[in-house]
């Protein structure tokens, strides 16, 4: 379980210092799909990079299964981030490596090398995401939506208990969205794993989240489950999001 309290973040010092985050407190549950979502400048990404620990957050706690992380350092901040794996909007696949390389380089940044094992488990992964065949392949002669299917299959490499989505699906086509949306859906069925998904569509929300918490400047302004939120939103927030508003008034 992944609990946020109290999260702050701040650029600066002093009171005026901007707050891209201010007293954020949200539980992601075990084995749950979670939808943090929000309007640009809202917050999503400093948040998903605070959980990871790229960010170091200005107060608040980040607590993983009963362990606060966010004062983590060295080799013990190493191995909480390989149990906690990263999808981004740009892929961000080496250029110069094959898809199966790509796919690899979480054992070679862990272990400093690759073995046969772990060339084997990446081919079984790139299966998963239907993309064996293309393990010669360069990233430049994928789709993009093939590209975060790589993405995917790299995310899984080591295992990893927590996977934080990051606006993933933003850079793809609706057909594209969908088959990486699937994917996501059926491995968080059979492995277990928790997945936060960074967005602002609630169309994404709406297809594979149980749950959602919504950002506003920085706060968070609305949480509970999907179907609440949608059948019912109270915030503005909330509201225009889901399109809820007259955007002509």
């Amino acid at each position: 379980m992944i609990e946020i309290k109290h999260l702050t973040k701040t650029y600066g010092v002093g009171d005026d210092a901007p707050r891209a985050l201010d007293d954020v407190s949200i539980d992601i549950a075990d084995g749950d799909i979670t939808g943090i979502i929000g309007m640009s400048g809202a917050g999503k990404s400093t948040l998903v990079r605070c959980i990871n620990l790229l960010e170091q957050p200005t107060s608040g706690q980040i607590i993983v299964d009963g362990q606060d992380v966010t004062g983590l350092s060295g080799a013990e901040l190493r191995q909480y981030r390989r149990r906690v794996a990263m999808i981004f909007q740009n892929f961000g696949l080496l250029a110069q490596k094959t898809v199966l390389a790509n796919v690899c380089f979480p054992y070679r940044a862990a272990t400093g090398k690759i073995t046969d094992e772990n060339r084997a488990r990446a081919l079984e992964l790139l299966d998963l995401v239907g993309l064996k065949e293309k393990a010669s392949s360069y990233p430049s002669q994928l789709s993009g939506g093939q590209q975060q299917r790589v993405a995917i299959a790299r995310a899984l490499a080591c295992d990893p208990e927590y996977i934080l989505c990051d606006e993933a699906t933003s850079a793809l086509d609706p057909a594209s969205t969908n088959t990486v949306l699937k994917i996501l859906r059926d491995v968080n069925r059979e492995t277990g794993v928790t997945i936060a998904v960074i967005t602002h569509s609630m169309d994404v929300v709406e297809k594979i989240c149980k749950n959602v918490a919504v950002l506003e400047h920085g706060r968070l302004v609305e949480q509970g489950s999907v179907a609440e939120i949608f059948a019912n939103p109270q915030t503005h927030a909330a509201k225009v999001l889901l399109g809820r508003v007259d955007w002509d008034a």
